[in-house]
């Protein structure tokens, strides 16, 4: 049986992808799956004595539990925090989708499941044709959406929405990040979103102190990843 593949995107840069994914990883991993994760493209990583490395490339290295090593995890890791695009271009690398998915089918033959999450937005371009979209339509994944609960996010999360549809991909579910906790109406905004996406709602996820993926996995509802 091939892995199931789950694709974590986001209405926006910082609105948590990384968070989700992780404890999605961590709840796989309670159910007693085996997990892998991987970050195909990342930017804004530092340099370290062992290469480049991208902090949430690590986190979800390490809330897999598994030895693979980190270019396995993040095939594609730029220094800049800017658009992956403009990184790439500025190191003289192209970003190649059939790389990326060997190195999807290659974690995929291992294990039961594999969650990639994106980098940005859904539609963040890798360059001049491609976006991160068609990473998940190319690996054919189904979409899990992290929208960021602020001013704004009911508009970028039906567009996201829309666009997921319009790849011919399934959004699986969402889950609410509330990242700024001084957000007008919230109950009236998660209303609106539930009543709005075609797609379950997987838990809403407060600011946390410790948001590690066990105490982020605890907001999630018990059905996602059903």
């Amino acid at each position: 049986m091939s892995a199931r593949g789950w694709f974590v995107t986001g209405t926006d840069t910082g609105v948590g992808k990384t968070l989700v994914a992780c404890a999605l990883l961590h709840r796989l991993r309670v159910h007693g799956r085996r997990v892998a994760a991987l970050k195909p493209v990342a930017a804004g990583c530092r340099q370290t004595p062992d290469g480049l490395r991208n902090d949430d490339a690590v986190r979800l290295r390490a809330a897999a539990g598994r030895d693979d090593t980190y270019a396995r995890v993040n095939p594609y890791a730029f220094a800049p925090p800017i658009a992956p695009h403009l990184a790439a271009a500025e190191a003289g690398v192209a970003i190649d989708l059939a790389v990326i998915e060997r190195g999807y089918r290659d974690l995929a033959g291992a294990v039961d499941d594999v969650v990639v999450e994106g980098a940005g937005g859904w539609l963040v371009p890798l360059d001049d044709r491609h976006t991160l979209a068609d990473v998940a339509r190319r690996l054919g994944l189904d979409v899990v959406l992290v929208v960021g609960v602020r001013l704004g996010c009911l508009n970028h999360a039906l567009l996201t929405a829309a666009s997921v549809r319009d790849h011919g991909l399934r959004l699986a579910g969402w889950v609410a990040s509330v990242v700024d906790p001084r957000v007008e109406r919230l109950d009236g905004q998660l209303q609106t979103l539930r009543a709005r996406l075609a797609a379950p709602c997987w838990g809403v996820v407060p600011p946390l102190a410790d948001p590690s993926p066990a105490a982020v996995a605890a907001h999630l509802a018990p059905e996602a990843l059903a």
